[in-house]
């Protein structure tokens, strides 16, 4: 799949996760769990591990049980339960590799890159979690921006030796400017924080570029939702921190 349609898939992913600041908290998690379940389910594709389908649906409803909790807890803690499905999803990898029994084939592989979509699958519960935390979408924008030109910045046919350092620096003045315009948030904690997503979506990006194109479009699907997903832990977080 070319990169320029993997960039929209993020953008229109990251489209529906602020979208959700204004329609409401039942739409917030309907969308964390969309979103867990075509990465879950695409995720054994992009990797080519075998038992795709078992891995498959074990990401997907780690990511899907997170944010459903998220929506329901009454903790203020919103993901309190987050790390304890994420630990039982990883759990549910390593039995599925005992039943597929000793010496199978890249069962090493299968049991790290499933756990790695598992622990990415869980982080999505961070956009929901933000969204009850202030209710506002001032931070999630600046991510969102951020986040959005460092997508655009992948789509050039630039080494990444140059397109890496360019989308971190247009991270870092995206930020202020969306703190300008939709939040509260100052402007040097807006810089440093865009400058750190535009770095993660140039790491994962760097990633694509070693692993190759994925030949299945659900294995794109899932390499291009796979920074979003990341991010949304380090959203929450990094709001209470400054926000609380």
């Amino acid at each position: 799949m070319k990169s320029s349609i993997t960039a929209l898939i993020s953008i229109l992913a990251l489209a529906a996760i602020v979208s959700g600041h204004f329609l409401g908290l039942g739409f917030s998690v309907g969308v964390g769990i969309a979103l867990s379940i075509a990465f879950g389910l695409g995720w054994p594709h992009y990797l080519g591990i075998p038992a795709k389908k078992t891995l498959g649906t074990v990401t997907a409803l780690t990511g899907a049980g997170a944010a459903l909790t998220v929506g329901l807890t009454r903790d203020a803690n919103f993901m309190v339960w987050t790390p304890i499905i994420i630990a039982v999803g990883f759990g549910a990898i390593m039995v599925v590799q005992l039943i597929r029994g000793t010496g199978q084939a890249r069962r090493l592989e299968s049991t790290l890159g499933a756990g790695a979509g598992v622990a990415m699958a869980g982080f999505a519960s961070g956009w929901v979690a933000s969204f009850r935390f202030l209710g506002e979408p001032g931070l999630t924008l600046i991510v969102a921006i951020s986040a959005a030109l460092a997508l655009l910045v992948g789509v050039l046919p630039w080494p990444d030796r140059v397109a890496a350092p360019l989308a971190i620096v247009l991270g870092a003045l995206g930020g202020p400017l969306a703190a300008l315009l939709f939040s509260d948030v100052r402007i040097f904690p807006a810089a440093i924080l865009g400058a750190v997503v535009a770095a993660v979506i140039a790491s994962f990006h760097r990633l694509r570029t070693l692993a190759g194109p994925s030949r299945s479009f659900f294995g794109a699907c899932a390499s291009a939702l796979a920074p979003i997903m990341s991010l949304g832990a380090l959203v929450y977080f990094v709001e209470k921190l400054l926000l609380a």
